[in-house]
């Protein structure tokens, strides 16, 4: 049960961070697009590096939970 928990909350964390960023690139580095193309493009970016942050987040967060079970 509490593998799901843990689960559960880094899955919260990691996505809530992914949201920052994509909101971060949209809003600050990616121009106003002029069609859909461009819109396309401007979603396909930011969703590929906030995907990138949440995974890493989640690795990461993974890896710590385990090495805290291992010390004790």
């Amino acid at each position: 049960m509490m593998k799901i928990k843990k689960s559960i909350i880094s899955g919260v964390i990691g996505g809530s961070m992914g949201l920052i960023i994509s909101f971060l690139i949209n809003y600050l580095l990616l121009p106003v697009p002029q069609n859909i193309l461009e819109n396309a493009i401007g979603n396909g970016v930011s969703g590929l590096f906030s995907g990138l942050f949440a995974g890493g987040m989640g690795v990461f967060t993974y890896i710590s939970s385990q090495e805290k079970e291992k010390k004790n």
